[in-house]
């Protein structure tokens, strides 16, 4: 009994040892492969150039072997595949512990994290600027040294970011791909939408740290600190007039180019900029999509609407130097000084008349052309001016907006007002 109890356990310890020598040499020829593979050169047939693996010789050639099958995309990475098909799933596995937002990629997080932190560990070594992203601190050093590597093959124009030669480009083909979904409106890229966005919001988050005055886009700031310095550097070499950014003067100098090539093809009237065709067009639909947040009024335009809540504030900041009359707005300052001056620069080629802005001048030229595009929806009336048709409105609303402050009677028209207040103030005077 004893013999065959040390034979089964001699047995057993030859067993263990086998599989013990067995398990070694798999670890050894496991480390043998894996330093033939850590040896492997692979040779590009092109430049001879040689690589570790398939996936950088992939990288170098150019070839992109791993393709989504939702979209076609092609990559150069599995696992730029594996992230690439997140943006189809819409799956996003990492999550910001601060504030819960998540991500599809990991590097996201990271970058998202530092805005809590206010890390900022990439340095400019030129001017001490610091970025919370590499590749801002990439783009910023061409600031310094005027490198722009990306060209546009349309145009020639060169850019230091691709982001920025990307919406050149959609200003060659027309493609606006970022649409407000409140408006319809449409932009070249996202930025633009999500300051755009703003209008509807009311949101105002770039402030003056000077005056205190909020802006909805960090350009428009930009704009307004200018005025602090009262440096208008831009002009015009055709009438000298001064702006003091390079975008104002651009607007400005398409007015002497007298080229409008958007037309409105309900009524045929022409534009500089598309955003003037796309207000107008509002006028045919009577849609109205800016809203005023404190008295519910609506307007076709974010510009009219600006004009609007100035009266809410009551404060009129531009100021005439001749007789002290204010105004909510810059334009309607300079529309004032002219009749100051006697100054009317728009000509009607038809008769000759003059006038001192140009809105007056397109209203009487539809009384050459007969042509009435403001239409009432009460009665189906027609005129030649939205002023016309908005005094026509108040005969149907029975609203009086013009009142007598010194006997407190109301008038549709202002006209009427100064009227009524040269004879109360002349009968005053002969009592």
């Amino acid at each position: 009994m004893e013999d065959g109890n040390l034979s089964d356990t001699s047995n057993t310890d030859i067993s263990d040892n086998l599989e013990s020598v067995k398990q070694i040499s798999s670890a050894e020829e496991s480390l043998s492969h894996g330093k033939k593979l850590l040896e492997r050169n692979i040779n590009c047939e092109v430049d001879g150039e040689s690589f570790v693996n398939s996936s950088n010789l992939n990288r170098h050639t150019g070839k992109k072997p791993f393709q989504c099958e939702i979209c076609g995309k092609l990559l150069h990475y599995k696992y730029q595949l594996a992230i690439h098909r997140r943006s189809h799933t819409g799956e996003k596995p990492f999550h910001c512990e601060i504030c819960g937002k998540s991500y599809s990629q990991n590097s996201q997080l990271v970058n998202h994290i530092r805005t809590h932190t206010g890390e900022k560990p990439f340095h400019c070594e030129i001017c001490g600027k610091s970025y919370s992203q590499n590749y801002q601190l990439v783009s910023h050093i061409r600031t310094h040294t005027g490198e722009k590597p990306f060209h546009c093959e349309i145009c020639g124009k060169s850019y230091s970011q691709n982001s920025q030669l990307v919406n050149h480009i959609r200003t060659h083909t027309g493609e606006k791909p970022f649409h407000c979904e409140i408006c319809g409106k449409c932009f070249l890229n996202n930025g633009g939408l999500v300051t755009h966005k703003r209008v509807h919001t009311g949101e105002k988050p770039f402030s003056c740290d000077l005056c205190g005055k909020s802006y909805s886009g960090s350009s428009n700031l930009k704009k307004h600190k200018l005025r602090h310095i009262g440096k208008k550097e831009f002009h015009c070499e055709t009438c000298g007039k001064s702006y003091f950014n390079n975008g104002d003067l651009k607007t400005h100098k398409i007015v002497h180019d007298g080229e409008k090539q958007f037309h409105c093809e309900i009524c045929g009237k022409g534009f500089v900029r598309n955003v003037g065709l796309v207000a107008h067009k509002r006028v045919h639909t009577g849609e109205k999509p800016f809203s005023c947040d404190l008295c519910g009024k609506s307007y076709i335009s974010g510009s009219n609407l600006k004009r609007h809540k100035l009266q809410h504030i009551g404060e009129k900041e531009f100021h005439c130097d001749t007789c002290g009359k204010s105004y909510f707005d810059n334009s309607e300052l300079k529309r004032h000084r002219r009749k100051h001056v006697g100054e009317k620069t728009f000509h009607c080629e038809i008769c000759g008349k003059s006038f001192f802005d140009n809105c007056n001048l397109i209203a009487h030229i539809r009384t050459h052309t007969g042509e009435k595009p403001y239409h009432c929806e009460m009665c189906e009336k027609s005129f030649v001016s939205r002023g016309l048709l908005n005094t026509h409105r108040r005969k149907h609303t029975g609203e009086k907006p013009y009142h007598c402050d010194i006997c407190g009677k109301s008038f549709l028209w202002k006209i009427t007002l100064t009227r009524h207040k040269h004879s109360v103030e002349k009968t005053l005077n002969n009592e």
